[in-house]
């Protein structure tokens, strides 16, 4: 099946694109090559039309093909996390996969490490100041501003499908999140299930959970099971 990805830059030069950022930001003497990066990049482009295929927003979707634009924040962060964890995924350098990692976390204030799973189909909206550690994710994950998803006495979270964490929220411990659920702005979930279909606000000792019926309005139809 043909990839329809509508891209500002093509295979060839988002590999240069990457490569020259990446040497401008760490320039040691192991410079990463654009004929390195360009097996990894042709790997993670079908995964960045899948996902962009998914969101109900004209920039990222145009009713035909996923649309990706290098300059568009937020999708080149997705990017570029795309990017390490594909070449990570094909036993790629371990230094050129932490080197993408720290050029996505000084472009975009985002912390997610080569090696965590995201989900086939997530989205970040301007993640600046996020950390999203190894927990089980599922797909239409959501993550804003200022999330956290992280450890308590080494015990990560699990996610359902059509998680968002709005602004603020963060994630951590042994906690099981149900399928459709939403955690409100500046709320922390510790060492806590929550049922499907639940708005979590609030914090440990003085939470309030809600009935959540409505489904996160930028996914397409498509993807609303």
């Amino acid at each position: 099946m043909s990839l329809r990805v509508r891209s500002s830059l093509n295979a060839a030069d988002l590999a240069a694109y990457a490569a020259a950022q990446v040497n401008a930001m760490f320039p040691d003497p192991d410079p990463v090559t654009a004929d390195g990066l360009r097996p990894a990049v042709d790997a993670a482009l079908p995964r960045l039309e899948h996902c962009f295929s998914h969101v109900a927003n004209k920039y990222f979707f145009d009713g035909e093909a996923a649309v990706f634009h290098h300059l568009h924040g937020d999708q080149y962060a997705m990017w570029l996390y795309l990017l390490a964890n594909t070449l990570h995924r094909q036993g790629g350098p371990a230094a050129t996969c932490s080197k993408l990692f720290l050029l996505n976390k000084a472009l975009h204030g985002l912390d997610a490490f080569h090696e965590v799973e995201l989900p086939s189909v997530f989205l970040f909206v301007h993640p600046l100041g996020t950390v999203l550690g190894r927990g089980a994710y599922s797909d239409f994950f959501v993550a804003y501003q200022r999330c956290g998803v992280g450890s308590n006495n080494d015990i990560y979270p699990s996610f359902g499908r059509h998680v968002t964490l709005r602004p603020g929220a963060a994630v951590l411990g042994a906690c099981t999140i149900g399928d459709h659920c939403q955690i409100a702005t500046e709320s922390l979930v510790l060492d806590r299930d929550l049922p499907d279909h639940t708005l979590y606000i609030g914090r440990p000792g003085a939470a309030t959970l809600k009935r959540q019926d409505r489904t996160y309005p930028l996914w397409r139809k498509a993807g609303l099971d």
